[in-house]
């Protein structure tokens, strides 16, 4: 339990130093002083050529360590003796006058779970003192010299920096996997905003006419329940837009198409949800895009009910390609008859879902520690973006998707198995179906999993949200 109800950095701390001892035993010898973790917050920038700031957005490690969500602020964790110190820039009495006063030191001692509180001057001097000690950072200081000039002019020679180290960054982000219960707490927050959110959008999408009206009333609707920032850039696509999987244009008119698709999510103090529905316009089905609908929410259910510790993340996404390809094969889309096993084997359902089933979820919407492999030959996998055993406590998202990409299909067109199993007549029903995706949030239990994401996914009540504008 954190002290006082507050952020737990303290307890993240420990976690992060328990990672890097396994990571790095040799930091730990007897005969060497134990090390420094030393992290900055992103410092305070004007656009060039101009007097406006640049949008703030935290350094989610320094976040981890600190639960401080301001600029120009440094973090020291000495691993010895367990003490967190927080540094604050001084206060800048011309700024005052502009800004108001900035966070005082009592303040931050009362709000953030550190055992200090000081001010940046008395940084350089600090480290001085706790002096020889190796001191690591995520940071290459000297090449962002122009954000930390004051402390390396301030420390010259007197302390050695270890910046970069792999191991402290892979401590850092395998504390981060696995999340505690302050952290779901916030998850669960940042879900039920999106929850609403989503349900806005399709109680008016009847009156919206562009893509631009989806990304304002999804917006809005999180703005109003205190969540300023979103997760991601949202993606707001209709029609064949819907087959670009991060798509961000968001300006295209929504006439004559069947479907939208809303991948979105608010976040929330600083951490993540990622939520997407897909859903017919005018609240209508049609034959083709409920087909695939239903094959998708067929994958997805299947996906997250094998959701568990110990389980392989690589055989959930197998299986979503498994379940695709029965579907096509029963909408005839792959030549009734084909073998399944070759279909598989051939790899060419990655022409209708190249993305991977999920990723981890947490501070950031594709958070830490899921040890992808981008050079993976295989095309079923090579953009997977967990490659583990599910643990308890991890936050994924389950998202399987089908999509009628021309650009996409293109290349697989030169492949013998399109031939051999694609029969073109039927998928050319398809291509105004666009894409669907479907996407939750969830967490792995000790006994299984438990879905953060309560906004519908039945096409029926989809259906009727819609056309009654949500009982409004």
């Amino acid at each position: 339990m954190t002290r006082e109800g507050k952020y737990p950095a303290k307890a993240h701390a420990a976690k992060v130093l328990a990672h890097f001892t396994t990571l790095s035993p040799a930091s730990f010898a007897p005969s060497t002083p134990a090390p420094l973790f030393l992290l900055a917050s992103p410092r305070s920038k004007l656009w060039p050529f101009c007097d406006q700031s640049q949008p703030f957005r935290q350094n989610r490690f320094f976040y981890y360590l600190s639960g401080c969500n301001l600029p120009d602020c440094y973090l020291v964790f000495d691993t010895a003796t367990g003490k967190l110190v927080l540094y604050l820039p001084e206060v800048d009495k011309d700024d005052v006058i502009w800004s108001g006063m900035p966070l005082s030191i009592d303040e931050a001692k009362a709000e953030f779970d550190v055992d200090d509180v000081r001010y940046f001057p008395f940084l350089a001097t600090d480290l001085s003192a706790l002096s020889p000690r190796t001191v690591f950072t995520i940071e290459d200081l000297a090449k962002t010299a122009d954000d930390h000039t004051a402390l390396l002019s301030s420390l010259g020679s007197k302390t050695a920096i270890t910046a970069g180290a792999p191991e402290f960054l892979e401590a850092l982000e395998e504390a981060r996997l696995i999340k505690d219960d302050y952290e779901l707490a916030l998850m669960r927050k940042a879900s039920e905003i999106s929850d609403n959110a989503h349900y806005k959008v399709m109680s008016t999408l009847t009156l919206a006419s562009n893509e631009t009206h989806i990304h304002a009333e999804f917006i809005y609707h999180s703005i109003r329940a205190g969540s300023k920032n979103q997760s991601y850039d949202p993606i707001c696509c209709s029609g064949r837009s819907c087959s670009t999987l991060h798509y961000i244009k968001n300006d295209e008119p929504l006439g004559g198409r069947q479907l939208v698709l809303l991948d979105a999510g608010a976040e929330w103090k600083n951490y993540a949800s990622d939520v997407t529905r897909t859903f017919p316009i005018d609240g209508n089905w049609t034959t083709e895009a409920l087909a695939v609908y239903e094959l998708v929410a067929k994958m997805q259910a299947a996906c997250c009910e094998r959701v568990a510790p110990g389980v392989e993340w690589d055989s959930l996404h197998l299986l979503a390609h498994e379940l695709l390809i029965a579907g096509f094969l029963e909408l005839g889309i792959f030549k009734p008859g084909a073998d399944a096993d070759k279909i598989l084997a051939s790899r060419v359902s990655s022409a209708f879902f190249p993305h991977g089933l999920g990723h981890t979820l947490g501070m950031d919407t594709h958070d830490t520690a899921g040890r992808a492999n981008y050079a993976d030959p295989d095309p079923m996998f090579r953009y997977l973006r967990i490659r583990r055993k599910l643990e308890a406590g991890m936050v994924v998202t389950v998202e399987p998707g089908i999509y009628f990409s021309p650009f996409q299909i293109a290349e697989w067109k030169e492949k013998a198995c399109w031939a051999e199993f694609v029969d073109e007549d039927v998928l050319d029903k398809y291509w105004d179906v666009g894409g669907v995706r479907i996407e939750d949030d969830v967490l792995v239990t000790e006994d299984g999993y438990e879905n953060f994401t309560k906004i519908t996914k039945d096409p029926e009540e989809i259906s009727k949200i819609i056309k009654s504008g949500g009982g409004l």
